[in-house]
């Protein structure tokens, strides 16, 4: 973990990718904890532009956009992360699988995960919302379960490279089962790469997720930067502010997570390793 941390740090881009998003995280955190900012507080201030009172205006309800911005970010980054989590475990269980024992099931899987990889997430993920309703689990889920192919297919190239090692054979020659081999030994070996993927799909989630809440797909009670955007698109030339801000928001922490993502993917490269 030391020498992981120590090689992000020697990349500039990606430490401060990283401190961004750490930034983001504890701001999450923390917002509940300042007093008077609240997203659903009404006032007469309505639709004034960003001031020393109001650092990014207000609506038209006189709603704090500042207070939905940094509220904005618990949804964000839980849709995020819990969908990359999702995706990630499926996607290495299913990759291991695949790449370790061969055959007609790695055909199978892999033209599976071709359909999900030809067939756009967005749409098949407005569909299924639509049709099961908009809460924040089904969300995460859904997410999570559209991902999986790209975790799936990193983890089977790791997976074919690690089972050819001698320490594999080594193993296998000891009578140990196959699936102590995959789970004991070749899984453990072969997961790293991965993290640089999963670490990707957080920012895909979290665009995927404000592009539902932009047409209105998620949940009304949820304050979330996509949301932000579909209220603030009818107003885009006299309060440019309702957009500006979630949007930047948006741009930020995916562009953030690609840059990190980018970054971890380097450090676990092999021709960087050598």
């Amino acid at each position: 973990m030391r020498k992981f941390l120590s090689d992000i740090a020697s990349q500039r881009s990606g430490l401060i990718a990283f401190a961004f998003i750490a930034a983001l995280a504890m701001a999450g955190v923390l917002v509940g904890l300042v007093p008077g900012l609240d997203p659903h507080t009404l006032s007469n201030d309505a639709l004034l532009p960003p001031s020393a009172r109001y650092l990014m205006g207000t609506d038209d309800l006189g709603r704090s956009v500042l207070a939905g911005v940094l509220y904005g970010i618990r949804i964000s980054l839980t849709v995020g992360f819990f969908a990359a989590l999702v995706a990630t475990v499926l996607g290495v269980l299913i990759g291991a699988v695949s790449g370790f024992y061969g055959g007609w099931l790695d055909t199978f899987i892999m033209r599976v995960a071709e359909f999900f990889q030809v067939v756009p997430s967005f749409i098949l993920a407005a569909v299924i919302v639509a049709m099961s309703g908009p809460g924040l689990p089904q969300i995460v889920a859904i997410v999570g379960l559209l991902s999986w192919p790209q975790v799936a297919r990193v983890m089977r190239g790791e997976v074919m490279r690690v089972k050819q090692l001698e320490f594999v054979d080594a193993v296998r020659c000891m009578g140990i089962p196959e699936h102590k081999v995959l789970f004991g030994e070749v899984i453990p070996n072969a997961v790293a790469p991965v993290l640089a993927v999963g670490t990707l799909i957080v920012g895909q989630a979290i665009l995927l997720e404000a592009a539902l809440s932009f047409l209105g797909l998620t949940s009304a009670e949820l304050v979330s930067w996509g949301r932000m955007l579909n209220s603030g698109q009818r107003m885009l030339f006299n309060a440019w502010w309702l957009s500006f801000f979630p949007g930047i928001a948006i741009f930020l922490t995916v562009l953030a997570f690609n840059v990190f993502g980018d970054a971890v993917g380097a450090v676990f490269n092999p021709r960087n390793r050598r």
